[in-house]
């Protein structure tokens, strides 16, 4: 397997087509159901609305300056994690897992669904503990919130 050349950026306004379309896809893969909010909404979602309240970077591939992953995190919590479905299983959410915890208060928050057991299994291989969880998000599916401390 090659091993794949990447540099995470801030996410920039070339970046919000590919990383709004990467969201979308891996969400649907993750969750089995289609996105809720129209393309155009999700991007300015992201653009506009989650950028002034999280630190959002983008993993971009060096070769073919494609993104490939996402994060959105600000000092207390995790808002988005996202790996392009290809890219899955090959460190990249790690890195930017640990990225969100060095930039951290100390503690994390993020929340995931139910029914994706494996970023279930990801976040605990990496130190979350799974606490209470609702189903008071768009998608009216149970999900789970999980808490980081650094030790």
């Amino acid at each position: 397997m090659d091993l794949i050349k990447f540099n995470v950026e801030k996410l920039k306004e070339e970046h919000i087509s590919e990383v709004t379309e990467l969201w979308r896809t891996s969400m649907e893969q993750a969750i089995r159901q289609p996105p809720i909010h129209a393309f155009d909404s999700q991007a300015y979602f992201l653009q506009h609305i989650l950028t002034k309240s999280h630190d959002v970077r983008v993993v971009v591939e060096v070769t073919s300056s494609k993104p490939i992953a996402f994060i959105a995190s600000n000092s207390y919590e995790v808002s988005q994690l996202y790996v392009g479905i290809e890219f899955q299983q090959q460190g990249i959410g790690a890195y930017l897992l640990n990225l969100a915890k060095s930039y951290s208060s100390g503690s994390l928050t993020l929340r995931t669904f139910e029914v994706n057991k494996k970023a279930q299994v990801f976040y605990e291989r990496h130190g979350f503990i799974a606490g209470g969880g609702n189903t008071e998000n768009e998608e009216g599916l149970q999900d789970i919130e999980y808490r980081w401390i650094a030790q």
